[in-house]
């Protein structure tokens, strides 16, 4: 019988501070989320994506792993985008890393 639990992988994530996002390839194409820093916040702006890509597994993962990184560098984290909002209503464990004041 074969185990079919999705594990979770650490992501090669760059974080190119000139652009101010962090990127990934994707089948030699470029996904990134867009940021901006104020303070010890990180504000998570925009997500990009190429034409046709529509894996939101990949996303959430991609966003899982910014997590960390904010962990990490004890940042808080402000979601801007509804579709990063959505993401910390799904995963509650990431909640701690929002700013006092903000209500997902």
């Amino acid at each position: 019988m074969m185990n079919t639990t999705l594990i979770s992988e650490k992501m090669e994530i760059k974080d190119n501070t000139f652009a101010r996002q962090f990127e990934i390839m994707v089948d030699g194409k470029l996904i990134s989320v867009e940021y901006s820093f104020q303070e010890k916040k990180i504000f998570l702006t925009r997500i990009n994506t190429f034409d046709g890509f529509n894996d939101e597994e990949l996303i959430n993962e991609l966003l899982k792993n910014i997590m960390e990184i904010a962990y990490e560098r004890k940042l808080k984290v402000v979601p801007i985008l509804p579709k990063i909002a959505l993401f910390f209503r799904k995963n509650t464990t990431y909640r701690d890393l929002l700013p006092p004041g903000i209500k997902i």
